[in-house]
């Protein structure tokens, strides 16, 4: 039964439908090889009783077939409070808490009849896409287990590429989806922002940097998955209409045009050999019949990265001054959340006027370049993946970072104005090492999006032909 953590969720899922397998062989062999794997990576925390999970599974075949996802077992992102699992945010605020209620993508999930298993494991609050937190440690990289997986969804990103889980959620401000998918070999998505509905409490207007969204080692998978998370919510602005996101996958690519934006004109330091091998991995596009076409930066780095800071120190402050301001709680967050909180605390509402006045003038930019072209690619991290002892990357060559997420400035273009991008496989390095590229779309273009990485997945499937010797 191991082969059958091979196995991407739909394959599962039409073997499951089609009677040559059931839920409790899934089970079965996804636990066997939690077991045997976990260990060394740190990929799934808050595991469930292997008993109980068992028996659900059973329970799940035989009740009605209530969609794509019956039977499959699924770990959701620790970012997400789940009813009966441990949900620690990666925090020791949270380490002990077992919420008594689901957030909106996992009662999505359980309501697709998904088993929820345990969680994957992040970063504190999601804070650096570094998955290292006091609750749980660090999540390994599963092609080198001294390096990272980045994060913040490191443990989804890990778990996937060691065929712990089938396919996965994750989350993304600032590339937590790209930049782990990146590091392990997998597709990650972030979605047009409003896509992928939150649970509206608290301000639903203001911040709108950080969004969920899937993860698999295939582009149909992602899809699948994006269609069960993007219903939309009425309660909710920002509204994107979702589409048949499965459908009609398999199209011909030849004729689209790609704008390459490389490093931004120098401003993003990349470690030596990330722009090579993307740029080498653009030959495949070349070879579908598109037209990749190199660009100058179309906006001053500074200003975006001026923009971006001010933005998300204030969204972050937001959401964690509650537990900066009693002194006994802030004494439990890491220093990179208090600096960020206190740096979002000092901020005018003139400042983030001004920040969003930034961001407005990068979408319509942004607007223009889709008029020329139907996507843009960046590399989806700035160094390979790095020493898991690190707390962050200090440098790049002889740059130093002024800040704890400098060196993942390459994610901000998207997520500043909340586009559409994939993260696709792009190959190895020389020493081993995966790396990704960012492809991006206009708003509301997530559609010819996944069009476009189902084409680059037909012509590479970096997942299926390197997979991890674990």
């Amino acid at each position: 039964m191991a082969d059958l953590t091979d196995l991407g969720a739909l394959a599962l899922s039409r073997r499951i439908e089609r009677g040559e397998t059931s839920a409790e062989d899934v089970m079965a062999a996804t636990l066997d090889r939690i077991a045997a794997l976990n260990p060394a990576l740190t990929a799934i925390v808050s595991l469930r009783d292997r008993d109980t999970l068992m028996a659900e599974a059973r329970a799940a075949g035989a009740a009605p077939r209530r969609s794509w996802l019956h039977g499959l077992p699924l770990a959701v992102k620790d970012l997400q409070a789940v009813a009966g699992i441990r949900s620690t945010w990666g925090s020791p605020l949270f380490a002990d808490f077992v919420p008594a209620t689901d957030d909106m993508l996992p009662r999505r999930l359980r309501a697709a009849g998904a088993i929820l298993i345990g969680k994957t494991n992040v970063p504190e609050f999601g804070l650096g896409s570094h998955s290292r937190n006091p609750v749980f440690g660090t999540t390994a990289n599963p092609y080198d287990t001294a390096r990272t997986a980045g994060g913040s969804s490191g443990g989804a990103a890990a778990a996937l590429a060691a065929r712990l889980l089938p396919v996965a959620d994750g989350s993304d401000m600032m590339g937590s989806l790209r930049n782990p998918a990146a590091y392990c070999n997998v597709y990650g998505m972030r979605p047009s922002y409003g896509l992928v509905p939150q649970d509206p409490l608290g301000d639903t207007f203001l911040h709108q940097l950080s969004t969920d969204g899937p993860m698999a080692r295939n582009v149909e998978d992602m899809a699948a998955l994006l269609e069960t998370l993007s219903q939309p919510d009425p309660r909710l602005p920002h509204r994107i209409q979702p589409e048949p996101f499965t459908q009609a996958l398999d199209t011909d690519p030849r004729g689209l045009r790609i704008g390459w934006l490389g490093d931004w004109g120098g401003a993003y330091r990349m470690e030596p050999g990330i722009l090579d091998l993307c740029e080498t991995a653009q030959q495949t596009f070349t070879e579908m019949g598109c037209e990749v076409t190199p660009l100058p930066p179309p906006f001053p780095a500074e200003k975006l990265w001026h923009s971006w800071t001010t933005l998300r120190s204030w969204a972050v402050a937001a959401r964690l001054g509650i537990h900066h301001a009693d002194p006994a709680r802030r004494a439990l967050l890491k220093p990179e959340a208090i600096w960020e909180i206190e740096r979002g605390l000092s901020l005018s509402a003139m400042e983030a006027h001004r920040a969003s006045v930034i961001r407005s003038d990068w979408f319509a930019t942004a607007a223009g370049l889709f008029e020329t072209f139907d996507a843009l690619i960046l590399p989806s991290a700035q160094l390979w993946p790095f020493d898991k002892t690190l707390d962050w990357p200090h440098a790049i060559g002889d740059r130093a970072m002024d800040s704890y997420h400098r060196w993942m400035e390459v994610v901000v273009p998207v997520s500043l104005i909340g586009l559409p991008a994939i993260s696709v496989p792009a190959g190895f390095g020389a020493e081993g090492l995966p790396m990704g590229m960012q492809l991006i779309g206009p708003r509301g273009g997530d559609r010819a999006l996944l069009r476009l990485a189902q084409a680059w997945h037909r012509a590479t499937d970096w997942p299926g032909r390197r997979p991890p010797a674990l």
